[in-house]
Parts: structure tokens; C-alpha cells; sequence
């Protein structure tokens, strides 16, 4: 059972005999991208050159197009599938299942000719994904070590709108956060009613707009970045929320209320890290005891942890073993 799935040290997942999720692996004819973050879309250049189909959901396929352009997957062969649509090749089934992560994140299930189920998660919110029953787990392991976890809930996202209320009593606010976590702030501000426009580069506005698309509300008042009214709002620092990609974080803002998410902040929901600067608990990753949860549910025959990932899926597994007496096992190993 063990080699019918694993992950490869270019950090391919592999499902079966055919599947290869979240980056290339030669030989193997459908590559699944599970979502479009960077770490997931690793060698899918190489993919669409060289792999018969690149299996997505249509909200992944509209975001990788808004952040590579519409020529980028047209070099190969795509096919999106709904989450339940079932994908047969030669003596596999492939279906992709919903994953609370970012916009189309899925997890992908394999189903061989013996009946095996072998499941990947890929990155999800435990709260809101969907426990896939399985036989072989590929696990997501960020917050796979005991001691990352967050005892209080939903309370950032209140700070979250408690520090922009504050800080645009003075003028602009400038929030800094990965594609995807963006969106989600986006839409926490537009249900707490802060009415003010959000200014975006052209990148996140893109992707801001495929995620309206696909039915998240962020509000009326979303602004490019290079526009005359977004332009006249920060010359005259008029109350506005700055929405910047992290890698953004060392070179914008620097005069302005500034609010980092991270899902790397445990035991409290906020804390100060510099001189107007707070660090806010938002994540889109369950923490360790969520991780658990779900495999305890899905109660698989074996457990393969990420480590291609994440550093901390050695230490995952011997919790899965110690705690739920359930065969565990790091991939790379």
C-alpha cells in the first residue's frame, strides 16, 4: 500500500499509477494543481509540455491566468473538473473535493482498480473542509508540530477590523498578506462595513476581480493602484485601506498604520512588532490539533506527511502514530 502514494524531492505528490499533484514528475500523464500558490504550482511549465492533461478547478485555472497572463496555460492541455466531477484514466478515478483554503483550492482523490482511496488535502481550514474518507492520506503538515496551535478562534479577524477602524481616524491603513489571505481580509472589512476604498496593485486587483467572479464580496469600492483617484487619495493621505503583497512588506508604508497576517503568530491573536506595526492570527492552514482532527475522522490505514513542505511533517507523523496509533510515515523522506 505504501507505494501507491509518496512525495517526490521536487515536491510532487503522487496518487496511484497516472497522478502527480502540485508539481512535475516525469512520466506521469495528469498533473493536478490543488491551488494557486507558488508552492503548488512548482515546474507547471514543465507540466504543460510534457503531461497529457493539467487538472484544475475553473476558479485555480482563472487565477493562474490573472497572475501569469491567458497565454500561460495555453500551452498545454487543460481540464478543470467541479469539485465531485470524476476524471477516469485507463484504471483510475480522479475527483477533485472542496479544501477551505484559498479560491478553487481541492483535494484530489485517486481511486485504483482495488477500490484503494488515496487522498491528498493539500493546504485547508479544518473548520470548513469537508473530511474525504481515504484508505492512503497525503497530509499538508505547516503546523504539524504540537506546539503551533491557536487557542482563540475567531478573535483576529474582530482585531483585524478593530486596528483598520483605528488607523483610518489618520489616514491610510496598508495590510500586507499572500494571494488569497488578501481576498479573505478583503471580504472580513466589507462584512464589518468599513466603507472605505481599497487600493490594490494591478496584480491583486486581477486576482481580486476572478475572485468576485467566483462569488466572494469584497465591496464596491475596490481601486487600482496606478488610477487618478487612488493616485489623489495617497498624495493627500486620505483614509483608505492599502492592500500590498508580503514581499511588499520592506518598501511600502513605512508612514502609515500597518497590519501583517500571519499564520506563523500563535498563543495570541496580535502583537506589536515595530512602531505602528501589528502582526495579526490569520491563517489559512489548520493549526496542529485541527491537522489531527482531521485525520483522526478520516481513520486512513496510513499517513504520508509533506515534508517537501514543511519541516515539520517528521514530527507530524510521530504525533499521528503516538497519539492515534495510526501507520505514519515523512515524505521526502
Amino acid at each position: 500500500m505504501q507505494s501507491k502514494a509518496t512525495v517526490t524531492n521536487l515536491g510532487a505528490v503522487l496518487l496511484g499509477k497516472h497522478v502527480a499533484c502540485d508539481a512535475y514528475a516525469e512520466g506521469r500523464p495528469i498533473r493536478v494543481v490543488t491551488h494557486a500558490h507558488a508552492d503548488h504550482m512548482m515546474g507547471l511549465g514543465k507540466s504543460l509540455k510534457n503531461c497529457e492533461v493539467a487538472v484544475m478547478t475553473p476558479a485555480t485555472r482563472d487565477l493562474i491566468e490573472a497572475l501569469k497572463g491567458p497565454r500561460f496555460l495555453a500551452r498545454g492541455n487543460i481540464k478543470t473538473l467541479d469539485y465531485g466531477e470524476a476524471l477516469t484514466y485507463e484504471d483510475e478515478q480522479l475527483t477533485l473535493h472542496y479544501a477551505d483554503h484559498i479560491l478553487g483550492t481541492a483535494q484530489a482523490l485517486v481511486e485504483d482498480k482495488e477500490k484503494t482511496r488515496i487522498l491528498y488535502t493539500s493546504d485547508f481550514r479544518f473548520s470548513r473542509t469537508p473530511v474525504v474518507e481515504a484508505d492512503i492520506l497525503v497530509m499538508e503538515a505547516t503546523y504539524g508540530d504540537p506546539f503551533r496551535v491557536r487557542p482563540f478562534g475567531m478573535m483576529a479577524e474582530g482585531i483585524l477590523v478593530s486596528l483598520v477602524e483605528q488607523g483610518l481616524s489618520r489616514g491610510p491603513v496598508y495590510v500586507f498578506g499572500y494571494h488569497g489571505k488578501l481576498q479573505k481580509m478583503m471580504r472580513i472589512l466589507y462584512e464589518a462595513k468599513v466603507k472605505t476604498p481599497f487600493i490594490v496593485p494591478e496584480r491583486i486587483f486581477r486576482v481580486s476581480k476572478v475572485c468576485e467572479k467566483h462569488g466572494m464580496k469584497l465591496g464596491r469600492n475596490l481601486l487600482a493602484f496606478d488610477g487618478e483617484r487612488a493616485q489623489s487619495m495617497l498624495s493627500q493621505r486620505d483614509s483608505c485601506v492599502v492592500f500590498y503583497h508580503m514581499y511588499s512588506r520592506k518598501r511600502v508604508g513605512g508612514e502609515a498604520l500597518r497590519i501583517i497576517a500571519s499564520g506563523w503568530q500563535f498563543g495570541k491573536p496580535c502583537r506589536r512588532v515595530g512602531e505602528g506595526e501589528y502582526m495579526v492570527a490569520l491563517s489559512d492552514h489548520s493549526d496542529f490539533n485541527e491537522l489531527l482532527q482531521y485525520v483522526e475522522r478520516c481513520n486512513p490505514e496510513l499517513v504520508i506527511t509533506d515534508s517537501h513542505r514543511s519541516e515539520a511533517a517528521r514530527i507530524f507523523a510521530r504525533e499521528i502514530e503516538k497519539r492515534l496509533k495510526i501507520p505514519a510515515r515523512a515524505a521526502p523522506a
